[in-house]
This record gives C-alpha cells, structure tokens and sequence, in this order.
C-alpha cells in the first residue's frame, strides 16, 4: 500500500511545536478527536471543515478523500506511539523493567493524548484496510518487542508463550483499562491522578506475575508421571 497523499514525514511533530500547526497538522488534530470520540463512519469532513472554519475543499485539496485522511492520521499517530514507547524504553533498563517501561508509557499517552488511543481502538473496530495498515506501520516496533521477550524468556527470566500472542494479550489487557478510563470521561467522570496510578498498578502487578520467573522458581519441562508427586510444590 503506496503512503497516502498528505501523509507528514516522522519529524512532523517536532517541526509543528517550533513553527506551529500547518493547515494539514490542523485538519489531522480534528480528525484524530473526531474519529477517536465519534468513530470514523460519524465523522463527515463537512462537519471537520465547520469545525476547522474552513470549506470541505480545503481538506480536499490537503487529502484526496475521507480515506486518505484516514491512512495518514493512522500513519503519523502510529508514528507518534511508537516514538513514545521507543523513548521509555531506551530510558528504561533490562528485563522486567522494560515492559513496566512500556505499561508506564501506554498510560501517560491515555492521560496526555486519550484521543490517540482512541483512534487505534477505532482503528481496530474498523478492521483492514484501515488495522491493517496501522499493524504494518508498527511492525517494526513489534518486532523489536517480540525479539526482547524471546530473549528473556531463552534466559530464564520469563515465562515461555509465544511473544506475538503475549505482546497481543498486553496490548488488549492495556487498552482495555484505558478504555474503561474513556467511559469514565463520556460518562462525565474525569479520572483522577489516583486513579489513574491505582489501574497502572492494577495491571503492572497482574503482568508481573503472567510474565516473570522470581528467583528460584523454574519451569519444569515435563510432569512427573509418579501420582506421589505434587505439581505445586516448590
């Protein structure tokens, strides 16, 4: 799939806060609360336009069609999401620290940016086109993630699953507690600090025990087929 027409370069971002949003930064800002809050089927450029005080030509002529904008909003937040789960990660250290890194992350986006993570479960509900591309723009952080757990679990510290399905199996458990702090705000309860912390802790802890191998535990390969032996003893 050829990027789509308007799609931003990944330094976009750091470009618009030194010289301000441009016309295409302004109308992608719209589309993301738009398409992350309403869903995308709901959103008719007509009313992005009368928001923005601009004419549906105008986003024509930055984005060919409502796909189009679609495609290059799914580029530059996947962009975005990435760059911030890159950055904890090269600030964190080894082992399980990295994936509290990344949890920590996901949770400072949901507070700063909630409407980015609303866009991917949009995104998802969509379905391909639309989550296909958003899985291919984020491959390569996948995989970097998925070589990291396969390593871990090679040496012990974690347990063994297939790291696709387990990276797979974070990201619902994550974003679906995000998405209960989404509900909370169109219920009209804005989450506070505390209980943003107290869900971050929730799931640490829970992804803490799924995945590490504290100090003396081990992973027997086979069970003993002697009826005598007890599966849980230490």
């Amino acid at each position: 799939m050829s990027p789509p027409a308007g799609a931003l370069p990944p330094d976009s971002t750091a470009r618009r806060d030194r010289e301000g949003p441009s016309t295409a930064d302004r109308i992608l800002d719209a589309a993301l609360v738009s398409f992350g809050s309403r869903g995308y089927e709901a959103t008719s450029l007509d009313s992005l336009a009368e928001g923005l005080g601009m004419r549906k030509q105008s986003i024509l002529y930055w984005f060919p069609s409502k796909e189009a904008l679609l495609e290059a909003l799914i580029d530059r937040s996947a962009a975005e999401l990435a760059q911030a789960l890159q950055g904890a990660l090269d600030r964190a250290g080894d082992g399980w620290a990295r994936v509290e890194a990344v949890v920590r992350s996901v949770f400072r986006v949901a507070a700063q940016r909630p409407e980015l993570l609303g866009l991917l479960r949009e995104v998802g509900r969509l379905g391909p086109p639309a989550a296909t591309r958003l899985t291919l723009v984020l491959e390569p952080l996948v995989a970097r993630a998925s070589a990291f757990l396969e390593s871990e679990m090679e040496s012990g510290h974690m347990r063994r699953h297939d790291p696709r399905l387990l990276l797979l199996a974070i990201y619902s458990t994550v974003v679906g507690m995000v998405t209960e702090v989404e509900v909370l705000r169109a219920l009209g309860e804005e989450p506070t600090a505390r209980s943003l912390v107290r869900r971050r802790q929730e799931i640490l802890r829970l992804l803490r025990s799924a995945l590490v191998l504290e100090r003396g535990e081990g992973q027997p390969a086979t069970r003993s087929a002697d009826p005598r032996d007890s599966w849980d003893q230490e």
